[in-house]
């Protein structure tokens, strides 16, 4: 691994060449390799901007390093590991490939000033990163992820852990570190306290070789690429459709009202109303509030009808909001200003419980919207205070305020993948971290009445580029933006209505790759390439006149556009909302 070009490995190879081999255990032992590939001074430089790994730099370190000999440029750091010092044979530790925050210098840490009086901050990042480490990181693990790597991942675990990481194999493949390195029976407890001395102060500054699991190759990981085929090129998502058809036919009709939410399981897609939330991925449960007396119920989906009424909720105002995240926690807020966080427990009809575990207050006008992450132990409110608030679902704490909005925030989203969290004010989109980091922000508007009224987010892989934020908006057009270069683009509009139409809110269902036939491209950046993958796209509407919409649209050999529809039928007037409360796919 410390051989990255030709004319490296060949000093390498010279240097093992050159050292006699009297003393194969001692210090002049022959080796291609004197230091260590991972260890922990190495993982504290690395992480040395956060904490406890500055202290623990420090520890190792007896104090910061001179600057110039400091983490802070990833072009200095590839230069010394690939051709400049041969003592260096570092890899590249996990947080290369999933956590941004190393390489900003968040915490203020005063890390020197190099000669020409420049003082150490943020790291230098490469210029295709455009200074964003978002960026940096998303194509480090674009990259790893690739199957370029899964087809040669087999050969890195061959020189760390199988059988070419000791005796001929390991000589051969030019792997073979000094011999205090490798872990061996009975040489730790050599009764010679200078040699045991030197053989833990090798393990303690330059690491260990882990032990050998694997004493045969290891076979090759199989990527998605066929047999003598080039890896797949990125590719966008794909934002013209052809031959738009809407269904005359709607698949179910919502007698009691709106429709309020959707949920794409594996066979089926489940429809509830306005003001109603699925409980539980078995549809055997549903929560709903908006009663005229603040109260709340839980009903049975298969019958649609209500088994329970509680009263819990009428001390708290009017309900405007709530997520269900799991089957046993249910989140309210409204005209209070409260954030309610319920453990509920039902069985067969039957609601057991419904205790309040504890009011979050943090809001000084009333809450308009929630959004709430299991997976992330993440809880969102947004309010008319113009500021979102986020909680930690476990700890039932505050953690951080998104402010900065202009206007009440209207929709909330929470990436399951990475996190990120979606915020929408007026015509106004924002992307925040966990940590409430502003990642960027975008006016999506083309004129008046634009407003977002709700937001989704595709949920493929954080590497991914094709990742999407898609608004609906009360102009009755549904906007799809991605991330970068740290920018929000919006690379399309469709609009789907001849009148105007409010969305209530809107999914994603789905972005599945379905052929590898390249296709023309108008209007995408021509740093995500110029042949693409064709995609199935289906995008899924809520409109708050009750009807969801559901296409599926392949994309031919040549740039396609879409094509305006109206709905027909029912006897209703083009320039009115459409009143019937179902559903079409």
């Amino acid at each position: 691994m410390g051989a990255q070009t030709e004319k490296r490995k060949q000093l390498f190879l010279q240097r093992y060449e050159e050292v006699e081999n009297n003393d194969p255990e001692g210090l002049s032992a022959r080796c291609h390799y004197c230091t260590h590939y991972s260890s922990a001074i190495i993982v504290a430089s690395f992480l040395v901007r956060l904490e406890p790994f500055s202290q623990t730099f420090q520890m190792l370190q007896g104090g910061l390093d001179i600057p110039e000999r400091m983490f802070y440029s990833i072009k200095k750091e590839w230069e010394s590991a690939s051709r400049d010092n041969m003592g260096d044979v570092r890899e590249l530790i996990p947080e290369f490939f999933y956590l941004p925050d190393f390489l900003l210098n968040s915490n203020n840490i005063h890390l020197g000033c190099m000669e020409d009086g420049t003082t150490i901050g943020d790291v230098e990042l490469p210029p295709w990163a455009k200074g964003d480490p978002q960026e940096f990181i998303r194509v480090h693990r674009e990259a790893l992820e690739s199957d370029y790597v899964s087809s040669h991942l087999h050969l890195w675990i061959d020189l760390i852990f199988g059988c070419r990481q000791q005796g001929p194999a390991a000589v051969e493949s030019v792997n073979t570190f000094h011999p205090y390195f490798y872990i061996q029976k009975g040489r730790q407890d050599n009764k010679d306290p200078i040699i045991k001395s030197t053989i833990l102060g090798y393990v303690s500054n330059f690491g260990q070789i882990p032990k050998q699991i694997f004493t045969k190759p290891h076979p090759p990981r199989c990527g998605s690429k066929k047999e003598g085929s080039s890896p797949p090129s990125p590719t966008p998502f794909f934002f013209k459709l052809d031959k738009l058809k809407i269904p005359a036919q709607p698949f179910k009709e919502l007698a009691g009202g709106p429709v309020g939410q959707i949920i794409c399981l594996e066979k089926e897609v489940v429809v509830l109303e306005k003001n109603q939330l699925l409980l539980s991925s078995l549809l055997s449960c549903f929560f709903s509030w908006g009663f005229p007396d603040n109260s709340c119920a839980f009903g049975n989906y298969a019958t649609g009808k209500n088994f329970a009424v509680s009263e819990n909720l009428c001390d708290w105002g009017e309900t405007y909001c709530a997520a269900c995240p799991n089957p046993t926690t249910v989140i309210t807020a409204g005209s209070s200003g409260v954030v309610c966080v319920w453990d509920v427990a039902v069985s067969k009809d039957k609601l057991i419980r419904m205790k309040l575990r504890q009011p979050l207050y943090g809001h000084t006008d009333a809450v308009s919207c929630l959004a709430a992450s299991e997976v992330h132990s993440l809880i969102v409110s947004g309010s008319r205070d113009l500021t979102c608030i986020l909680w930690d679902m476990e700890e039932l704490s505050y953690i951080t305020q998104l402010a900065g909005h202009p206007t009440s925030i209207s929709a909330l989203a929470i990436n399951e993948k990475t996190g990120e969290i979606a915020s929408c004010a007026g015509p106004s989109l924002y992307l925040w971290t966990m940590k409430g980091q502003l990642l960027t922000h975008a006016d999506t508007s083309c004129g008046p009445q634009a407003d977002i009224l709700c937001v989704a987010l595709t949920q493929r892989h954080e590497w991914d580029a094709r990742n999407v934020i898609v608004t609906g908006c009360a102009d009755g057009v549904v906007r799809v933006s991605f991330l970068c270069a740290g920018a929000l683009q919006m690379v399309s509009q469709f609009v789907f209505f001849l009148f105007s139409v409010q969305y209530s809110a809107l999914v994603v269902i789905n972005l599945i790759l379905a052929s590898q036939a390249p296709v023309s491209i108008e209007g995408i950046n021509n740093s995500m390439g110029k042949c693409a993958c064709v995609y199935v796209c289906r995008l899924a509407l809520f409109l708050c006149s009750g009807l969801l919409l559901s296409y599926n649209a392949f994309l031919q050999s040549k740039p396609q556009t879409l094509h305006c529809a109206s709905l027909g039928g029912g006897g209703t007037n083009p320039h009115k909302s459409n009143t019937h409360n179902h559903l079409t796919i």
